[in-house]
């Protein structure tokens, strides 16, 4: 018979994100079938037993359990592939998948460099035998389609260098066009849309900094509930806070299995922007489990920057 601390260890070997594979194979391996029937029928996470006291598996345990199993394949994957092909698959996939997908397009087009998104690009033609753009243009319909295109198409300048008059002046296009009735058309706003897509990300991040200081509220908090024009303001100027949001959303008790996805995406993807932010896991290294935690704690620890 199957001791409770048996019990507790295997269940608490699914309660997190990834499984605890040194204890399930110290637990399965050292089980003949009846200390295996007693796991059964203590284990409410992964079997139900039925009115004739057959314990059968709980199918929709299963299948949130073969999603914990494949995080740290998926996680080894990105994190073996190359650059430019990881994000063109991601981007495409993100285009196929729909509307809720659509920050990782903007994650993508806003936290490379210029050079970085260019390759993404011609991975793309060489992977699918489209441009990005084409793809974005004919699988969206709705109004995201104008600034998701601009933003993949862009080439900024990385240099250093910010004209502080035309940064102010363009904080104050932004403020006028959100706060006279307009933040629901923002994305049809020509010259919001031309600001956004074309100005290298140090002008940007004075513009935001001018807004913060000219307005009321800040421009992410005037973006609240616009969804994909909040996270290209916050990818574009405020990258660590995008992150952290992104990071927090994953650990939540309630989260959804895409925030707990977009997890390893951003690890994986971005660790050079959150060893530069100094990032310390402490908020997701005690929901973690197995090769999956180890995994993530080790590629940010790691510090190996491309």
């Amino acid at each position: 018979m199957a001791l409770p601390v048996d019990i507790e260890a295997l269940d608490k070997a699914f309660s997190g994100i990834g499984v605890d594979e040194k204890s399930l194979i110290s637990i399965l391996t050292n089980s003949n079938e009846e200390h295996k029937k007693s796991l059964r029928k203590g284990s409410s996470k992964l079997f139900i037993e039925d009115a004739k006291g057959f314990e059968r598996s709980d199918q929709f345990s299963i299948k949130i359990l073969k999603h914990q199993f494949k995080r740290f394949r998926d996680a080894v994957m990105l994190s073996v592939l190359h650059p430019w092909e990881r994000d063109a698959r991601l981007i495409e996939k993100a285009i196929r998948k729909g509307p809720k997908h659509y920050n990782v397009i903007v994650e993508m087009a806003c936290t490379r460099s210029s050079d970085q998104l260019l390759g993404a690009r011609k991975a793309y033609h060489s992977l699918f035998h489209h441009s990005i753009e084409e793809h974005l243009v004919t699988h969206i319909k709705g109004r995201e389609r104008k600034l998701l295109v601009a933003l993949v198409s862009a080439y900024r300048f990385d240099g250093p260098g910010v004209n502080e008059d035309v940064a102010k002046s363009e904080a104050q296009i932004l403020y006028e066009a959100i706060n006279n009735g307009e933040k629901n058309k923002l994305l049809d706003h020509e010259d919001a849309i031309m600001i956004l897509a074309t100005r290298s990300k140090q002008h940007l991040q004075a513009l935001y900094q001018h807004y913060n200081q000219s307005y009321d509220k800040t421009l992410a908090q005037d973006l609240e509930g616009e969804g994909i024009l909040k996270d290209t303001v916050e990818c574009l100027c405020t990258p660590q806070t995008y992150f952290t949001r992104v990071l927090e959303a994953a650990v939540k008790e309630d989260a959804d299995e895409e925030s707990k996805r977009a997890l390893t995406r951003v690890i994986v993807t971005q660790k050079e922007q959150l060893v530069k932010e100094g990032f310390v896991p402490n908020k997701i290294q005690d929901i973690l489990l197995g090769l999956y935690k180890d995994f993530m704690l080790a590629s940010i620890a790691s510090g190996d920057i491309k």
